[in-house]
């Protein structure tokens, strides 16, 4: 993890810092003199060399700091804290939506295998994955807010303000879910420990849920893990779509205003959640799987 987290802000760190343009042009009135400009690229250190700057950020980081915004002059601590409050809130709805119906269709799919229900199923998660997310997006604030006036089409309030934002981020996931439950509940399907409990004359209730179902949860885990980052990844058009005030289009603007710290802060934050949540999964493998143990 702490190489990985290394590695990550270092390539932000050069990324900032071979991006073209100066971030003191954008600050500075038009009528700023040289001097003014050349003060406070020492201000902001940026007449440092590179590995001096990502020292610098290093030693915040431990610290707890993660440094102040060069716009507003805000620490970027709060700034990312108050922007992952709605982010969460955004990502935990649309994982909910995504965990309840993609399991769901992918499940009816598996146990209807070549019918009707499974093409059915096939065509919806294909539409979904191959539909880009900022088209959907577009597609439900025209129809739902626009033509129907059922959800607003922007901002955060009440909870019409989360729907259409968690829909669209969702439509991703859902057909994504739908598509890896169908897959690993076809392989455990196939087994013979299926079998036996058919032969046994359990009911298909039970076949489904204490025996396929049980034993496709490892692989059903690891597809979870790996939706917090499409969630995280999504959320950045998802949020700049709706106006969203999350950590997505908090980075979205402080790229375009070439924010250096905030945007470091905000990519140390998603990188350190993501990070997290597959150390979280891969360690619930042993509660899971009883052939899993933990060395």
């Amino acid at each position: 993890m702490i190489l990985l987290l290394l590695g990550i802000t270092f390539i932000v760190v050069c990324m900032m810092y071979l991006a073209p343009g100066d971030a003191t042009v954008m600050i500075l009135p038009n009528i700023a003199s040289m001097e003014q400009m050349t003060e406070l690229r020492r201000e902001f250190g940026l007449d440092q060399p590179l590995y001096v700057q990502y020292g610098r950020f290093l030693a915040r980081v431990i610290r707890g700091d993660l440094g102040t915004s060069w716009i507003d002059r805000r620490p970027v601590m709060s700034q990312v804290l108050d922007a992952l409050f709605y982010t969460i809130r955004l990502a935990a709805a649309a994982l909910t939506l995504s965990l309840v119906f993609g399991t769901i269709g992918g499940i009816a799919s598996a146990v209807r295998h070549h019918s009707p229900v499974d093409e059915a199923v096939l065509t919806v998660t294909l539409i979904g994955i191959s539909t880009p997310i900022f088209v959907t997006g577009l597609l439900l604030i025209y129809v739902f807010s626009f033509k129907l006036g059922w959800f607003p089409t922007s901002g955060v309030g009440s909870a019409r303000h989360l729907v259409l934002p968690a829909v669209t981020l969702a439509s991703f996931l859902v057909a994504y879910m739908a598509r890896m439950t169908r897959s690993c509940m076809l392989e455990v399907l196939g087994q013979e420990y299926i079998r036996t409990a058919r032969a046994k004359g359990l009911r298909e209730v039970v076949v489904l849920c204490r025996h396929a179902l049980k034993n496709a949860l490892i692989l059903m885990v690891t597809v979870v893990g790996l939706q917090v980052g499409l969630l995280l990844g999504g959320s950045v058009i998802t949020e700049t779509v709706f106006a969203y005030p999350g950590i997505g289009s908090l980075v979205v603007s402080a790229i375009s205003a070439r924010d250096t710290p905030l945007v470091q802060g905000c990519v140390l934050v998603i990188s350190t959640g993501f990070i997290l949540v597959n150390l979280i999964v891969d360690v619930s493998y042993a509660f899971i799987d009883p052939r899993v143990r933990l060395v």
